[in-house]
């Protein structure tokens, strides 16, 4: 087994958590509070990760081109405004199909990737991640009649906007932390890795700092006061985003986001354990549909 694999599965996985711990705090959160959250928190242990990675390795921290802080924030700002985007969603839709509405954005990180990075695709991964498509288009529109018509009516629809807003904010997010990683010529994959996620996530909270300094004071300090409940989200969001990195600088990110649409499968089993959601029939084809996809994209190496 290819090592970015392993990695896409475990990120996958801590990252419906992750949005399970993020979905309890709406209430005590605003949108925006949850979403600062899970910068603020997971800041010092992403620091702390890379110091005992050079404590234990004794390689040296990497000295980064102008163009890695370029793609770093670039891919900050898209994935702050993907997570706003995304909370605000989950008012409109199931917590899964919202989840699966953001799952688009695999078509969006193929183009990009090859357009932005020169990353290419073969004829079968060209295929699981049309079939992927498939299948998050399903169940996105599950709550609707499976029609063309249906379809083109559902495009209109807020909650469908929505997502694809989050579609492309989350693909543009993931090439460009892809380009802060390949940047780091000369680092080994974990120092990549941790790196970047550190100088990301300390954009992305001086930037959503800047914005509750100024426009939001009271739900910064109440994100502050309410550590407790959202300590665990930031910890949890911490070691999903340090397996994605892995895997994005492993493996064409197109890959990688097209594997971790396993994170279907878990959100909707959380949604029917936690949340007590039901799931229809649409929902289990397209289910079935993304998993085919994933099996037909590792067949496909």
């Amino acid at each position: 087994m290819e090592l970015w694999i392993p990695f896409t599965l475990a990120a996958a996985f801590l990252q419906n958590l992750r949005s399970v711990l993020q979905r309890r705090l709406k209430g005590r959160l605003s949108t925006s509070g949850a979403a600062f959250s899970r910068f603020v928190y997971a800041l010092p242990l992403a620091w702390a990760a890379l110091g005992l990675w050079v404590a234990a390795t004794g390689e040296a921290t990497p000295a980064p081109p102008p163009v890695f802080w370029a793609w770093a924030a670039a891919g900050g700002l898209s994935q702050i405004l993907f997570t706003v985007v995304l909370l605000w969603m989950f008012s409109f839709r199931s917590f899964a199909v919202g989840t699966t509405f953001s799952k688009l954005e695999v078509l969006m990180v193929a183009a990009l990737g090859a357009v932005l990075l020169g990353d290419g695709l073969s004829g079968p991964a060209v295929a699981a991640i049309a079939l992927g498509a498939l299948g998050a288009a399903a169940l996105g529109f599950s709550e609707t009649r499976l029609t063309p018509g249906a379809l083109l009516r559902g495009l209109g629809e807020r909650a469908t906007g929505a997502g694809l807003l989050c579609a492309a904010l989350l693909g543009a997010s993931s090439v460009f932390f892809r380009g802060a990683t390949l940047s780091l010529e000369g680092a080994s994959t974990g120092m990549a890795a941790l790196f970047a996620l550190a100088c990301a996530l300390t954009l992305q909270t001086a930037m959503m700092g800047a914005w509750f300094a100024a426009a939001e004071r009271a739900q910064g300090l109440t994100v502050l006061r309410e550590w407790r409940a959202a300590a665990p989200a930031g910890a949890v969001g911490m070691a999903c985003s340090a397996c994605w990195f892995t895997a994005f600088t492993l493996q064409n990110a197109a890959y990688v986001r097209a594997l971790g649409q396993v994170e279907l499968l878990f959100a909707f089993a959380s949604g029917a354990l936690i949340f007590r959601e039901r799931i229809s029939r649409a929902e289990g084809v397209g289910v079935a549909l993304i998993g085919g996809a994933i099996v037909l994209l590792l067949l496909a190496g």
